[in-house]
């Protein structure tokens, strides 16, 4: 079949019709009015010859004149890519030669640069074309409607935005149209010199109503209006960058994302967050809590793939919200902008109580504090005894990781997974890890408030530089002296891709340089890595591997960062005497005060990163477990693939291991999600349940030319070369350029070690790529919104980390 009326296609064509043709013909068959026409379908494409007698016969049925021709490839108006505009549409299209070429011209458009650039970002893969045609409308007004607010997300607006005349002026941008955002409950508001009236915006608004009902998500639709004001509706498309919503409880809730606290902004598989909350709830046991084992933290929610706390219950808090702000100074500016903004919405209006059981936390409170003020006395008075008594806690949670033998059932492994595997992590003080932490923690930030008017923030940062007994920088050190070793084989390491050494290595065709000693101890390190659904490096070191390829790059002696770090650790410790020289003539007892808890940050605030580091290891376990358990599976048929339990709950799985559930279907369709979610660049920090992204709300800052805003990191200035990398496996960074990125986590930092300074779009300062960047001594400003598009790759950028801004230069 070539040709098709557009009344006889439904939305189960998409393959022959293409996405447009087979909206066009959903829209009719739901009743609504749309130009009459027919779809030449994707049959001649494949063919590679116009059936032109055919094409023009079609033509005169249809009356003849002006027509508009419109590419509707298969791969185009989809659920999670759009393609808007990336393939070509020809209007007033009249006459059997016109006919025929616009149609050859629709089928070129497949293949021009930005619609090829465009299929790749999406992951598309193959694409072919159908060409819808239809009678032209003489439109008095055009536009296009939202059913949802693409710029902020809100799911209670719709956008309208409309021209006079021919609606293309506004998707080509080349006009300002008239611009109006409708509420669903009020009624519509014309703009007094706009080109449309209440009552054509109150049609378009219900046609919008419509449509979404039909298509079951928010659309993107183009209509028009003509001279007798009858509406048109020219196409709908779901909008495809709408982050998904949370669940919905009947009630307006705000939502704050976890991950970028831990430097984590892909999505989370659904077995990572459900290990995440069963193992998570038991520390809340071990401290007195009650735990519904069906949802072990109801207040995490898993939206998008990301990790969301609802803060509703604590910003309604009478008592609460006045401490809201401050407790909110780790997310960022941005983020506590956004939240404190919601103080005076009326649907966050305070309330009397408490957001959580007051005899529950009384009873947490006995459990810990005593013991927390006996461990951070002890941790202060005698620093090498905690690292130890740390260092044997992270090995005692270690050995009481015991997973089931190799005769195991799935069944028994995934009982492990939920019951024993993080019954060691999870204890009260973490087998005496916890209280060393925290007193570093203390201690690394004490002198702040002591030596105020004494010392800049750029001064104490440099304190920090060269923190010893720091898990994270110990790896990193330790995989640069695995590149040191790679040395006498220089080109073998620089010249083959990441992941043909890794498939070298696990075939043992490798130089032995190390590698398999360093992924007994780190091989359950990677990005992401508290995600239980992703490969860590003992699956997977490609990453390592260019990591390596990064360091042989370094020409200079003095940048190998092992001298780096030493020269940082050097720099601190003269900080230190000359602050202890300042703060002692200005206040001699706070001076003395100060330098002490200086001297014990040295000592112990480097262990911040051991609590996820002793948790990782069960992890580790339960991956494998978990693999092992969905290899079963898949052989009883109840999965596809062995990972793909990854993509279910733990209750989910549990079942399928009980014969209760095939969960192919659920699998398929949660990892087709997941992927979708890979590719999204933004993420809310702030989300209220209609979907409004919080941040959008907020007044656009001052533009100043050339300077982007963010929030300081870790001190110092750098010039150099801007590396925007958005995911590290694979990355490559030239010493001494800037890398530019989302967020990092420690999965990214053994790429810090190369690097001259640090930009990333999300984070806080007690994050783990800003703690790690001041200890290698190189500046890094955070909270930079939207900065892998604004800066480009190989532009020349100064990051000022005390100041908190990225210029970039004028070459």
């Amino acid at each position: 079949m070539e040709l098709i009326r557009l009344s006889d296609i439904d939305g189960s064509m998409l393959d022959l019709v293409g996405g447009k043709g087979a909206g066009l013909g959903e829209m009719i068959k739901a009743g609504e009015r749309v130009p009459d026409g027919f779809c030449l379908t994707v049959e001649s494409y494949r063919s590679g010859d116009v059936p032109e007698n055919e094409l023009v016969e079609a033509y005169k049925r249809l009356g003849g004149g002006r027509v508009a021709v419109r590419s509707s490839a298969t791969a185009e108006d989809l659920p999670e890519a759009s393609f808007a505009g990336q393939q070509d549409t020809y209007l007033n299209i009249e006459g059997r030669s016109e006919l025929i070429d616009a149609v050859r011209r629709c089928w070129d458009s497949l293949f021009t640069e930005r619609a090829v650039a465009y299929r790749a970002a999406a992951g598309v893969g193959e694409a072919v074309m159908a060409v819808v045609v239809q009678r032209m409308i003489d439109p008095v007004a055009a536009g296009v409607l939202f059913t949802a607010n693409p710029i902020t997300g809100c799911r209670a607006e719709m956008v309208v935005d409309a021209a006079p005349g021919l609606g293309t002026a506004i998707v080509e941008g080349t006009v300002v149209p008239d611009h109006y955002v409708l509420d669903r409950r009020m009624p519509a508001v014309p703009n007094p010199d706009g080109c449309l009236s209440a009552e054509q915006l109150d049609q378009l608004r219900a046609a919008g109503l419509r449509l979404q009902k039909h298509f079951g998500s928010p659309q993107d639709i183009e209509w028009a209006i003509d001279a007798e004001g009858s509406l048109w509706l020219l196409q709908s498309r779901p909008i495809t960058t709408l982050f998904p919503l949370p669940p919905d409880t009947g009630d307006t809730r705000l939502y704050l994302e976890l991950g970028h606290l831990q430097g984590m902004l892909r999505p989370c598989t659904p077995m990572g967050v459900s290990l995440f909350k069963t193992g998570g709830s038991l520390w809340f046991k071990a401290a007195g809590a009650k735990v519904d084992r069906r949802d072990p933290l109801p207040r995490l929610e898993h939206i998008g793939g990301r990790i969301y706390f609802d803060v509703t219950d604590f910003l309604r808090s009478k008592t609460m919200r006045k401490h809201i702000g401050t407790s909110l100074e780790i997310y960022g500016p941005r983020v506590q902008g956004a939240v404190l903004r919601m103080l005076d919405d009326p649907r966050f209006a305070s309330r009397p109580g408490l957001p959580f059981h007051v005899g529950t936390a009384l009873k947490g409170t006995l459990r810990t504090v005593p013991a927390g003020i006996a461990g951070v006395v002890s941790s202060l008075s005698n620093p090498a005894l905690a690292r130890a008594r740390a260092y044997r806690g992270v090995a005692e949670i270690k050995r009481m990781i015991v997973p089931p033998g190799g005769s195991a059932t799935a069944a028994e492994r995934l009982r492990w997974v939920i019951e024993d595997s993080h019954t060691g992590v999870m204890s009260m003080d973490m087998h005496g890890i916890l209280w060393p932490l925290v007193t570093g923690m203390i201690a690394g930030t004490v002198p702040a408030a002591l030596l105020k008017g004494v010392a800049t923030g750029e001064e104490l940062d440099t304190v920090l530089g060269g923190m010893p007994y720091n898990v994270t920088t110990e790896m990193d050190l330790k995989l640069w002296d695995l590149a040191v070793k790679a040395r006498e084989h220089r080109d073998l390491f620089l010249g083959t891709p990441p992941e043909d050494l890794a498939a070298k290595y696990f075939a043992g065709e490798l130089p032995d340089i190390g590698m398999t000693g360093f992924l007994a101890t780190y091989g359950m390190r990677a990005a992401a890595e508290i995600d239980v659904g992703v490969p860590h490096w003992d699956e997977d070191p490609a990453p390592l591997f260019a990591t390596i390829a990064n360091y042989l790059r370094i020409e200079d002696p003095a940048q190998a960062p092992d001298l780096r770090f030493k020269a940082a650790a050097v720099k601190a410790e003269r900080m230190i005497e000359t602050l202890s020289r300042r703060a002692r003539r200005r206040h001699p007892v706070r001076g003395r005060l100060a330098v002490f808890f200086m001297r014990r940050s040295r000592q112990l605030t480097g262990l911040r990163e051991i609590a996820k580091f002793a948790w990782l290891p069960a992890i580790q376990a339960c991956r494998r477990q978990l693999l092992l358990a969905g290899a079963d599976l898949a052989d009883r048929g109840r999965l596809e693939h062995a990972d793909d339990i990854m993509f279910l709950t733990l209750d989910e799985a549990r079942a399928a291991a009980h014969d209760e559930a095939d969960q192919r279907e659920l699998a398929a369709m949660r990892r087709a999600e997941y992927e979708r979610e890979l590719r999204r660049r933004t993420v809310p920090g702030a989300l209220l349940s209609d979907g409004t992204d919080v941040e959008a709300l907020a007044p656009a800052r001052p533009a100043q030319d050339g300077v982007l805003a963010g929030m300081s990191g870790a001190s110092g200035q750098a010039t150099g070369r801007a590396r925007v990398i958005r995911d590290p496996v694979g990355a490559r960074i030239e010493p001494g350029e800037i890398l530019v990125a989302p967020t990092t986590d420690p999965g990214w930092t053994p790429l810090f070690m190369t690097a001259a300074g640090l930009v990333t779009e999300t984070g806080s300062p007690v994050a783990h790529g800003p703690t790690v960047a001041r200890e290698y001594g190189i500046p890094a400003v955070i909270c930079v919104r939207d900065a892998t598009n604004e800066i480009k790759t190989g532009q020349l950028i100064t990051v000022d980390g005390t100041a908190g801004t990225v210029r970039v230069e004028p070459e």
